[in-house]
């Protein structure tokens, strides 16, 4: 299961009153109307929803036993809500587990996903529509229906093969994050021990391929060091799909400054994701105390059940930091000071996760992010750069990268 690895326990969070979780109130009124307004022009571009995984875990594999034309309380996203929430394009994520590496299923399954997406997209036809192209977005968008575009998450999901990755572009895929939290023969992941000290040769060539096709390197789950190399490497605009700024917490699976610092140059995107241990400040040390205080209890005791309760016990008695859309407005706020404002966008995770921040509970909250932002001080320019507008510029740009490669570059044939 995926959210295994956003481990924060739940027990508790939700209690107490917004006055009391982290000092934050929602925006007023008139901030939450000016922003739907902007939202009304410029809509959300996603960058990360697991919707596939959850059809395919939850719902066998049939959209209609989780029918998002319905109201679905049990996850974040359905339709209705993602119109209050004035979503125009939604990456969604077709997430290879880890697990199938070792069994040599990864490609079976990344296949498995990207079906899911797109039988899921064409099921719903009045609401959704495959977008390929930065074009498609905004004609889609204009038609008053919903891009759905495909991200991969988990380079595992190609096999180590060119001809793979080529057909997955055929089959819509956008962007592939390079590695999910294990590391490969190719690149090292940000939650494993790292192996090559960054990409090696043919991980190299897997950057080369993908700027070739046009489909965005996406770096969120690699290593800081697969971050610098894919860079350095790209000719075209990365992204990552869903991380927040390692300067406010240090957990691995967020970007660093000195990253940060590259996207100028690069033109790439980090979308800002919903990740409650990755956004709210003192995550990394409490996860640390209640590990060494689960692993004292597993070196005193040896009843699992006993166990358990104490590790609710001391949960009740610590909780967790509270994630709140004031700690993702301050991970907006730090790429803003190091990257700029052109290099912003929004990667919820909603439906990969448990639950979100205090305040974007669901899709339908995006206004209220924005809001946030405006009482900061963010003009209506500055909201509709992180609304969609960076996202459909480095688009564009990887786009006429493509474009521009496949007049004088072959396809890698090797793999």
């Amino acid at each position: 299961m995926k959210r295994m690895f956003y481990t924060i326990v739940a027990a508790g969070l939700c209690a107490a009153p917004l006055q009391a979780q982290n000092g934050w109130t929602p925006p007023p009124a008139d901030l939450i109307a000016r922003a739907t307004r902007i939202l009304q022009e410029v809509p959300v571009i996603d960058g990360h929803n697991d919707i596939p995984s959850k059809l395919l875990e939850f719902a066998a594999g049939d959209p209609d036993k989780a029918d998002l034309s319905q109201p679905q309380p049990k996850l974040h996203t359905d339709f209705a809500r993602m119109r209050a929430g004035h979503i125009g394009a939604q990456f969604w994520s077709a997430y290879v587990e880890n697990d199938s590496i070792p069994v040599h299923a990864a490609l079976r399954q990344g296949l498995r996903e990207v079906d899911m997406a797109i039988r899921f997209t064409r099921r719903f036809p009045d609401v959704l529509e495959l977008a390929r192209t930065a074009a498609d977005i905004e004609r889609i968008q204009k038609s008053g229906r919903i891009a759905s575009l495909i991200g991969l998450e988990g380079g595992h999901g190609i096999d180590n093969s060119f001809a793979a990755l080529r057909m997955y572009y055929e089959l819509g895929v956008r962007y592939m994050t390079l590695t999910h939290n294990t590391t490969l023969s190719w690149a090292d992941a940000a939650l494993d021990l790292p192996r090559h000290s960054g990409l090696t040769e043919f991980g190299e060539d897997v950057v080369r391929e993908m700027n070739r096709l046009g489909m965005f390197v996406d770096l969120s789950h690699v290593a800081t060091e697969v971050m610098v190399d894919a860079i350095r490497v790209s000719e075209a605009p990365v992204i990552f799909s869903h991380s927040s700024a390692r300067a406010l917490v240090n957990h691995p699976r967020n970007v660093p400054d000195r990253v940060l610092s590259m996207l100028p140059r690069n033109g790439g995107v980090v979308m800002v994701t919903f990740v409650p241990s990755f956004d709210a400040k003192g995550s990394m040390e409490w996860q640390a105390r209640l590990d060494s205080v689960t692993d004292k209890l597993h070196a005193d005791l040896d009843n699992d059940a006993e166990i358990s309760k104490k590790v609710e016990e001391w949960t009740r008695a610590n909780p967790a930091p509270v994630a709140t859309v004031a700690t993702v407005a301050d991970h907006i706020d730090h790429v803003r000071k190091v990257a700029g404002i052109d290099h912003i966008g929004i990667g919820s995770d909603f439906d990969g996760i448990d639950f979100g921040p205090t305040g974007l509970e669901d899709v339908s909250k995006m206004p209220v992010l924005f809001a946030e932002l405006l009482r900061r001080g963010y003009t209506d320019a500055d909201l509709k750069k992180i609304a969609g507008e960076n996202v459909l510029r480095a688009m564009k740009q990887m786009e006429a990268t493509a474009a521009r490669l496949q007049k004088t570059r072959k396809p890698i044939v090797r793999g």
